[in-house]
């Protein structure tokens, strides 16, 4: 079936308050995409954020972000009062990181101690009922407890996991466990209501899984076995070597990530468990996924810790086909899509073709003079690609298109036999009316806007992650209709929850 969708993280929705949440705003934004003719939300990861508030170096792979709650919706649930929120502070076209430490994160804090006093049964039923919750919560209670890197930072005998240390913690840290237990109850509980109210009204939900974890997070010190480290002077434990990419597109130097890599013997000797359970619980929360980084699966980018120059790296093998056959074996068909994008060697090609997943086509990198270039949509011979106009990682179109270089203007000109006034719209003409079964779009892309907002600059440390939408305009949404009915991309109805076309059909 062919699709249409819009990419926008839930921190970008506006409203008041420090940060896009999952209340009022998400409802009217999933009320402009059906008015828009789309039935695909993509979304970011949907994690704890790690550092420089990036969602692809999360500390908790299985959990969710709690800054993404709505204290709105805390209100309405009677767990916290009206007036312990009037005091919102209003920063509507940017995340604002420091009144989420320092406002919307002790409400949620206080909301989630309501509900553990008041409702002990349903936090309990709900860490029973998912295996990683309760480490997710210790975890949390002794990085509180001691502030640094993660469970670096910790006593050696809690880094270590000595199981009597381990007991005297989950004691001494009893009331801060629960409450973390409840605040992953409330975040989650108000995110399938959305994913709920995105269904009824015929939109499937694209969640994105990163490749990599965080070094210091809870699920390298959970499973320090799946990983690779090495030992310090000190008797302490760090990643070596570290994961990135050479040389590319995004950055002519190479990217150094610093994620441990993984030991993908130990991952093959029990059967991919910890990588099963993974995409089990993605699928609890999304329709279909967008696996970051897939060619790490045919081989990643090992540099060196020591040099920590991404130039020095080296490719090494990965699972292959063994990975996704072991979690087909326990969860059937996996809605995925690959993002196979960087440098790709014919082994990644392979890979994907083999799985018969669906690939990504970046039109923004299809222009530079080559009539035959692998991006451009008439050289695609099948409908399986998943098409954008730019990814997070990309600038705007307008901004991509102000900055191109001249020979590269022309040819989109030319190719697109336009006068370049309006690339943004060109570039989503392009996709939606390309082959591709599904076309999907930034939404800066389809409100026209210049790299003011951008989400992600690669390689930047600081100042991503926070770009907010002013508004949802209507003549947007009616515009991008008539372009999804032109080509075919607006369903005739809303489907049932249970729709099984949530991925792009071979």
């Amino acid at each position: 079936m062919r699709r249409a969708g819009i990419l926008l993280h839930p921190t970008s929705f506006p409203g008041p308050g420090p940060c896009g949440d999952l209340g009022p705003h998400a409802v009217r934004f999933l009320d402009w995409l059906a008015e828009a003719g789309c039935s695909l939300w993509q979304v970011l990861p949907l994690v704890p954020t790690g550092g420089g508030a990036s969602p692809y170096d999360s500390p908790g792979a299985l959990a969710l972000g709690t800054h993404l709650l709505s204290v709105d919706g805390l209100v309405r649930d009677g767990l916290l009062a009206p007036h312990e929120v009037l005091d919102r502070p209003l920063r509507p076209h940017r995340v604002d990181a420091e009144a989420l430490r320092g406002w919307h994160a002790p409400l949620v804090a206080r909301a989630a101690t309501r509900l553990a006093e008041h409702a002990p049964q349903e936090v309990e039923a709900f860490a029973e009922a998912r295996p990683w919750a309760r480490d997710w919560a210790l975890f949390e209670a002794l990085r509180s407890a001691h502030p640094g890197a993660g469970w670096w930072a910790f006593p050696p005998a809690l880094r270590d996991r000595e199981p009597a240390a381990l007991a005297r913690a989950r004691e001494a840290h009893a009331a801060a466990v629960q409450r973390e237990l409840a605040a992953q109850l409330l975040v989650e509980r108000q995110w399938l209501d959305l994913r709920a109210a995105a269904h009824a009204r015929g939109i499937r939900v694209v969640g994105d899984l990163p490749i990599f974890v965080s070094g210091t997070g809870c699920d390298t010190w959970v499973h320090r076995e799946l990983f690779r480290w090495r030992r310090t002077d000190e008797g302490g434990w760090r990643p070596d070597p570290i994961a990135g990419v050479p040389p590319d597109y995004f950055s002519p130097l190479g990217q150094c990530w610093g994620n441990p890599l993984y030991a993908w013997d130990r991952h093959a000797a029990d059967g991919f468990a910890w990588w099963t359970a993974r995409f089990r619980r993605t699928f609890e929360l999304v329709d279909a996924v967008r696996v970051d980084h897939f060619r790490g699966f045919a081989a990643a980018w090992e540099i060196p810790a020591e040099v920590g120059d991404a130039r020095e790296g080296e490719w090494r093998p990965g699972p292959g086909r063994a990975l996704f056959d072991a979690v087909r074996s326990e969860l059937g068909e996996l809605p995925i899509v690959a993002e196979d994008l960087g440098v790709i060697t014919p082994d990644v090609e392979a890979l994907r073709d083999d799985l018969g997943v669906p690939g990504m086509k970046v039109l923004q990198f299809a222009f530079g003079g080559d009539p035959r270039h692998a991006f451009l949509p008439h050289t695609w011979t099948h409908p399986r690609w998943v098409v954008y106009t730019g990814t997070h990682d990309n600038d705007t179109a307008l901004g991509w298109y102000r900055s191109a270089d001249e020979a590269t203007r022309h040819h989109f000109r030319v190719h697109t036999a336009s006068d370049g006034s309006e690339p943004h719209w060109e570039l989503l003409r392009l996709a939606w009316g390309s082959v591709g079964a599904w076309a999907i779009a930034p939404l800066q892309d389809v409100l026209g806007l210049g790299s003011e907002g951008r989400m992600n600059v690669p390689g930047l440390a600081q100042g991503n992650w926070s770009w907010r939408l002013p508004e949802l305009p209507r003549v947007a949404a009616a515009r991008l209709r008539q372009l999804g009915e032109t080509f075919a991309r607006v369903p005739p109805a809303a489907g049932p929850a249970g729709d099984t076309a949530a991925r792009p059909t071979p």
